[in-house]
């Protein structure tokens, strides 16, 4: 596995960091810190959060129990950024059906380490 922190494994790695933190209702910690200041999160019910909105709610936000993320493909945008393009199935204790989309997550380097820029959530759905 290389080293580069825009690898396929590296930031399905942050990733999966990023959703064991929505479990614990440490989302807007992990995210506030992950996003740079300009970034936005696309949610599939519409709403456009900014970094700010994000680190001030996330963590009161109810907690996922399980996810899994499957069908990862790395998008390369440019010599320091890429996108990470997955399927994510989630449950929320007490909540019939699981949440299922597409996720997209741009990343670029900033003082070599990978900042999220840009999430977009895609509903399967329809």
């Amino acid at each position: 596995m290389s080293d580069h922190p825009l690898t396929l494994d590296a930031l399905l790695a942050l990733e999966r960091r990023g959703w064991e933190a929505l479990t614990r209702h440490e989302g807007g910690t992990f995210y506030g810190e992950l996003m740079t200041a300009d970034a936005l999160m696309i949610l599939v019910n519409g709403m456009v959060l900014d970094r700010e909105t994000i680190a001030a709610s996330l963590n009161a936000a109810p907690a996922w129990s399980t996810f899994a993320l499957e069908a990862a493909r790395l998008v390369p945008t440019g010599e320091d950024s890429a996108a990470l393009v997955y399927r994510a199935t989630a449950s929320r204790d007490g909540e019939d059906e699981p949440f299922i989309a597409l996720m997209a997550t741009h990343y670029t380097l900033r003082e070599g380490k990978p900042v999220l820029t840009l999430y977009q959530q895609t509903t399967i759905t329809h």
